[in-house]
């Protein structure tokens, strides 16, 4: 009796669990692009990719590749995109597995988000890239490959991990149905965007304003929401590249972006990584890992500058 009764309450434990889930989602509503602009997908191994676009295309291509966490998208770069688009042909895309692009249940890697950024690169020509934080390292890796030829790098707090060492256990746990959802619903609820964003995202935390960490909210909500952010929190999305190397053999001009307060990515690394690659190394004051954010003005300025 003790252990029918024992399974009869998880039993109704996970079925409310579950119902729990299913409501939040139906809550939770459909995305509208966080940026300006036209709008388009672009196919990649059968998943549709989001992308915004502005200004125009007889101008230099300047993509904008954002950053990985719980409740990563292309808005991220809300804030300088519809300036930068008065001089540059400016794309932004939401990475596959983020925002309004595909997010399927796939493992995700380094080496896929590696050959996404090759392959969208490559269907622009010279075009100059602003990559945040891990996503750095893929568009650095990216332009290797023969068929991408980058103009200039722009790279905001560039890291090769962003994570901890891989946890295939931890991983597993966030895929798992009904029990992994509802632990990335907390990881991705209300007061979890906002502590991270005030720990390590801001250093000013208003300055991430209430509506747009709404959005960040309601896009880690969205069905499929857990599957990249699943490999991202267990370490499977670092990669072994090795930036210093790497920009020193492509030749590419770089400007590395930091903020002064980063603990995340200390500016340290920064400051050492410039030195190796012979890099520019612009630092803001008073920002952590969003300087595009938290000073857009300014940083449109570094980014013109790198630019032209």
């Amino acid at each position: 009796m003790k252990l029918r009764r024992a399974i009869g309450l998880a039993a109704a434990g996970v079925g409310l669990t579950a119902a729990t889930n299913a409501a939040l989602s139906k809550r939770v509503g459909p995305l509208e692009p966080p940026l300006s602009g036209s709008h388009g997908t672009y196919r990649w191994r059968g998943m549709d990719v989001s992308y915004a676009e502005a200004g125009n295309e007889d101008d230099p291509t300047l993509v904008f590749l954002h950053g990985i966490n719980a409740a990563g998208s292309s808005g991220e770069f809300r804030e300088v995109f519809s300036t930068l688009a008065e001089d540059y042909h400016v794309v932004a895309p939401d990475l596959p597995g983020f925002g309004l692009s595909d997010r399927p249940a796939l493992y995700y890697s380094p080496a896929l988000y590696e050959d996404f950024v090759g392959d969208f690169l490559a269907e622009y020509d010279d075009p100059a890239v602003l990559a945040s934080s891990l996503t750095a390292a893929y568009a650095v890796a990216a332009a290797e490959r023969d068929d991408v030829s980058v103009s200039r790098f722009v790279l905001v707090c560039p890291t090769s991990r962003g994570g901890p060492d891989p946890k295939e256990w931890l991983r597993e746990l966030v895929r798992a149905p009904v029990v992994g959802e509802a632990l990335f619903n907390v990881v991705a609820s209300r007061p979890s965007i906002r502590y991270f964003n005030a720990d390590h995202g801001y250093y000013d935390p208003e300055k991430a304003g209430e509506e747009w960490q709404e959005y960040e909210w309601r896009t880690a909500h969205q069905e499929g929401a857990r599957f990249a952010p699943a490999s991202f929190i267990s370490g499977y999305l670092n990669t072994d590249i090795d930036l210093a190397e790497a920009l020193s053999a492509l030749d590419v001009p770089t400007t590395l972006v930091w903020g002064r307060e980063s603990d995340i990515t200390p500016l340290k690394q920064g400051r050492d990584l410039a030195d190796a690659a012979d890099c520019r190394l612009v630092v803001f004051d008073d920002a952590m890992l969003l300087p595009h954010v938290e000073f857009p003005n300014a940083f449109v300025d570094t980014v013109r500058n790198a630019l032209d």
